[in-house]
């Protein structure tokens, strides 16, 4: 199974600064995720003519999907989209908003796969370390993230964890691993000339990760500012370990 996570950046290249969410398309598809996880997503936006991208991203992967709108614009706003093959057997939303802070969430999702129910959580942390860990604690402690977290479990997105500093803290006490380690291996962020590993994932449970990469081709390196990160991954220890 393969889980991809992209903060689209609204569909608006890095360099040229141009919006052209058939760029962000096409990047997903020659991925061919099953699980696609999705941040700074726009609704309404002027910036990008108005387009209703999570209905027309769902449209174009005939997926299930769940947006969560996090910032609130003049006109619409943008946040975080979940997309995915197989249905939701369960779905919440959490914000992660810190006192006055830019509003930032995290959706929780089960979803019913071949291999069996997995607890995926896509999230976008916020710019400060003090902030970063408040908000994975928050999540960790949340009744609606606890009340599924008996199961194999996935935390992916934009963690702008300059200094690497999660996996150690509130993560690692509680089990999960860095799926995306050594950061030198995972740089994201800018994309055209990457410096940090800004895009992350962690698990925990009865999950094998088989591989993990970021993708770097001419068509990321412009389609957004950050690069995209594949996971490939097995539940109940079928297809070996990482």
């Amino acid at each position: 199974m393969r889980l991809l996570t992209y903060n689209i950046h609204k569909g608006i290249g890095g360099r040229d600064r141009r919006y052209r969410l058939e760029r962000i398309v096409e990047v997903i598809e020659d991925q061919n995720p099953d699980i696609i996880f999705l941040q700074e997503v726009d609704r309404d936006v002027r910036r990008s003519r108005h387009d209703d991208q999570p209905r027309l991203l769902a449209e174009r992967f005939h997926a299930e999907h769940l947006f969560q709108q996090n910032v609130r614009l003049k006109d619409g706003g943008y946040g975080n989209l979940v997309l995915s093959r197989w249905p939701f057997v369960g779905k919440h939303q959490v914000s992660l908003q810190l006192n006055r802070k830019k509003p930032r969430g995290a959706q929780i999702v089960v979803i019913d796969t071949p291999e069996g129910q997995l607890q995926a959580v896509n999230c976008h942390l916020g710019l400060a370390e003090r902030e970063r860990h408040w908000q994975v604690a928050r999540l960790l402690e949340h009744p609606l993230f606890r009340e599924s977290s008996h199961l194999p479990l996935l935390i992916a997105g934009d963690c702008n964890d300059w200094r690497n500093t999660l996996a150690a803290a509130e993560l690692g006490r509680q089990g999960f691993q860095l799926a995306t380690g050594p950061p030198s291996r995972f740089r994201s962020f800018p994309a055209y000339m990457p410096l940090g590993a800004l895009d992350k994932a962690y698990f925990r449970g009865d999950i094998a990760i088989r591989a993990a990469h970021v993708i770097r081709t001419a068509l990321t390196k412009c389609a957004s500012d950050h690069l995209p990160l594949v996971i490939d991954f097995h539940l109940n220890g079928a297809g070996g370990t990482k």
